[in-house]
């Protein structure tokens, strides 16, 4: 079952081009792993500098394997210190009718 990951980020307003940078690499090495269905980057329109990344992997040991990968972890130490606050992360599946709400 496909799973959605979003993580949501906040940078300070002067490292934002820095970071988009930072997250386009990111995406690039994420389209070539295994499981990765495709990808977006949303940023506010109302918190300059917060953005959401939504990603469509094929299953969450897809997702988990490229979460741990040190590619990712590398590329990922240089955004964390554009942050101005700690990321969050949430796993979603799609919604079966006869467990929703459950």
């Amino acid at each position: 079952m496909t799973v959605k990951v979003v993580i949501e980020r906040s940078m300070n307003p002067e490292n934002v081009e820095k970071g988009v940078e930072l997250l386009t690499d990111l995406r690039a090495r994420a389209v070539h792993q295994a499981g990765y269905v495709s990808g977006e980057t949303l940023f506010s329109v109302e918190r300059r500098g917060t953005h959401l990344v939504v990603s469509t992997w094929e299953s969450l040991h897809n997702w988990k394997a490229w979460e741990s990968n040190p590619e990712r972890t590398e590329i990922l130490r240089k955004i964390e210190t554009l942050l101005s606050s700690a990321s969050r992360t949430a796993v979603f599946e799609t919604a079966r009718h006869t467990t929703f709400g459950t």
